[in-house]
């Protein structure tokens, strides 16, 4: 995925180290998984931002996948409305993600799903 979206190649032991501890710990991330015919088709991970500004939570979707087979069939805009309905049912205040600038296919994927541009940019130090 990182790859495919940002040209990015991953360190996989990492990636699999990483994956296991968010799956280990519901406080570091959830995942939403979206299936068909027994098999993981698509999914996202949520992770969660307290504000003082607003005394509320806020999730974060990241990790954005769904195969290349199942694009463009809804998949994506399933997962959504679950992440949408558990974020309701959770008194969620926001939900947030980001997205590579040049990844203009997404972009258009979030706004047709109801999202739309922030007015924050994101900046980014590696320490």
């Amino acid at each position: 995925m990182a790859m495919e979206s940002e040209g990015t190649a991953l360190d996989m032991d990492v990636v699999v180290r990483g994956v296991t501890h968010a799956m280990e710990d519901k406080n570091k991330s959830t995942y939403v998984i979206a299936h068909a015919d027994g098999k993981a088709i698509g999914s996202l991970m949520l992770t969660k931002e307290w504000s003082d500004w607003t005394d509320k939570w806020y999730w974060w979707i990241q990790s954005v996948y769904v195969k290349p087979e199942y694009r463009g069939k809804g998949v994506y805009k399933a997962m959504y409305n679950k992440v949408k309905e558990a974020a309701k049912a959770e008194n969620i205040s926001q939900v947030r993600l980001y997205v590579d600038k040049t990844n203009i296919r997404a972009q258009k994927v979030y706004q047709k799903s109801g999202m739309h541009e922030s007015h924050y940019l994101l900046y980014e130090e590696d320490i």
